[in-house]
């Protein structure tokens, strides 16, 4: 599916009603363009923990920036109004972007509710599900979507889910991030699709469990983001693996050994 080892996870500058700095804006597009020229994919979220952000089209268009089409993935969440998809994914299309990372999201008070009829779901709330199939219906062709697991869910409910993904058109999954071998992502090599495994880049352990809302393990206080990943090219050797929390400040050839393969 992927042509390069890893995807680079890279924030957008928030959204603020004070006057806008130029330096969020630059330290993107510097940031965007060093994920670019590694030969790396970057993942660029959609409002994250709720938090408004600018969109991945916006930011890049502000920069002057280029879509490369084979590198780029835009997460895409169900917390936009009917309009704002309308007007954002035919954007997508005229920019020739391909890859999509759709994903359930997190809400928030300061963001919009996308109205589940308006994409064809018959639930009280719109779904990942409903958000895959609504971009491969109405644009299809454009564009390839991909879905999320989520390791710590109950199984086999968020497996169940993702097959439901896949039979909507998901054609690659990221999961949630991994310490070592997980059972629960090994059984996804028997749904027969492209797997991009995540690595937490941080030593901020307690910051992943947050976000998963998984219970302290005691066996990995002494996280080692490094020697995870190391781990993780040994547990998945086929798998691409997304980076989250990676450090800009750091030589990435130090730490990322398929940069250099």
């Amino acid at each position: 599916m992927f042509s390069f080892p890893y995807i680079i996870e890279l924030l957008s500058p928030k959204r603020s009603a004070d006057t806008p700095t130029d330096e969020p804006m630059n330290r993107f597009a510097r940031r965007y363009q060093r994920i670019i020229q590694s030969g790396s994919g970057v993942s660029i979220p959609d409002n994250p923990m709720g938090q408004p952000r600018m969109g991945a089209l916006e930011c890049i268009a502000a920069k002057g920036l280029s879509i490369h089409p084979d590198q780029v993935i835009m997460n895409l969440n169900t917390f936009h109004t009917k309009n704002e998809l309308d007007g954002l994914l035919p954007h997508a299309v005229a920019q020739n972007l391909k890859y999509i990372l759709v994903i359930r999201g997190d809400g928030g008070p300061l963001l919009p509710k996308l109205a589940p009829e308006s994409i064809g779901g018959q639930q009280s709330i719109p779904t990942s599900i409903d958000l895959i199939r609504y971009i491969n219906h109405e644009y299809s062709g454009h564009f390839v979507t991909g879905a999320a697991f989520n390791p710590y869910k109950p199984m086999p409910f968020e497996l169940e889910r993702l097959r439901k993904k896949i039979a909507v058109g998901a054609r690659y999954v990221v999961t949630q991030p991994v310490i070592g071998k997980d059972v629960h992502v090994d059984q996804l090599k028997s749904l027969n699709i492209p797997v991009v495994v995540e690595a937490w880049m941080s030593k901020n352990i307690e910051l992943l469990y947050k976000s998963v809302g998984r219970e302290k393990d005691p066996a990995a206080e002494a996280f080692d983001p490094v020697e995870n990943l190391k781990s993780l090219h040994q547990e998945y050797p086929e798998s691409c693996v997304y980076l989250s929390m990676l450090s800009f400040k750091q030589d990435w050839t130090e730490i990322l050994p398929r940069l250099t393969e």
